[in-house]
């Protein structure tokens, strides 16, 4: 489970508590300005987005807590092992080792190189689906950073009501020179802005960046599938195939993958 979210979202806000100081936290609410900023942000990605993609928003928020689903060195022993199953039986015989294969894309990926299906055909499949799920996820981050965008231009809104409010208010004939109010009225003005920002760089912001990590977990993953397989259906030596797919992690870290797989004699450790 992934909490640094909840952690960097619950540390922004008391460092914004503790810079006003809880004393004069009633000077910083106002629920009109509330509604404008919140409501008016809803509103605008409610009316952007169809709701087939906001029925899906607790999965957005489930995302943001699951932790690091794609796990891409025990992906590699995987697919390694797949090719060394073909290498010494051939590829019809990975089609028992499909139905034990868990994750979608990768059981459908090397059932496609069992049927004997042409190599750039595969990879366009895969490709286009892939891209798929990408175009899915990237408007999924997308509702959030809308979200971000719309906040501080209602909470502007908010306060060019307040400013308006304020003015015509404002009467300078009189003997008070309408003036006794104008700190208070010119405060209410400024709180939707505040709004605004702390709903956008506390709150959309973050889910929104978190999302994109995600998505780019998943599309390393699935290109390593891709190639996986492609190299499978090529017949390539699983060492060097292990050496290939490891290529997208630090170097450091495929040091110590390659030489714990060579100690262990694992497939593809040695030739």
């Amino acid at each position: 489970m992934d909490i640094t979210t909840i952690v960097g979202i619950v540390l922004a806000i008391v460092l914004v508590v503790n810079g006003i100081t809880v004393e004069k936290m009633g000077n910083f609410v106002d629920i009109p300005s509330l509604v404008i900023v919140i409501g008016g942000t809803i509103a605008s990605i409610i009316a952007s987005y169809p709701l087939s993609m906001l029925l899906d928003i607790p999965k957005h928020l489930t995302v943001l807590f699951r932790g690091k689903k794609y796990n891409i060195p025990r992906l590699v022993d995987q697919i390694v092992d797949l090719a060394m199953v073909a290498r010494q039986n051939g590829l019809l015989a990975l089609e028992e080792k499909a139905e034990e294969i868990k994750d979608p894309f990768l059981k459908q990926s090397v059932l496609m190189i069992v049927d004997a299906n042409d190599p750039d055909k595969v990879r366009t499949i895969l490709e286009r689906e892939m891209e798929n799920m990408m175009v899915r996820h990237d408007a999924a981050a997308g509702l959030y950073e809308k979200g971000s965008a719309m906040a501080p231009a209602f909470g502007m809104i908010g306060t060019l009501v307040g400013l308006i409010n304020m003015l015509k208010g404002l009467n300078l004939d009189g003997a008070s020179g309408g003036a006794s109010n104008l700190g208070q009225d010119m405060s209410v003005a400024l709180i939707t802005t505040f709004y605004g920002c702390i709903l956008a760089h506390v709150f959309f912001g973050p889910i929104a960046k978190k999302l994109r990590i995600r998505q780019d977990e998943e599309e390393l993953y699935c290109s390593t599938i891709v190639e996986g397989v492609i190299a499978i259906q090529a017949g390539e030596n699983p060492k060097y195939l292990r050496e290939h797919l490891l290529a997208s992690l630090k170097q450091s870290q495929q040091r110590k993958l390659l030489a714990k797989a060579e100690k262990k004699g694992a497939p593809g450790g040695e030739e």
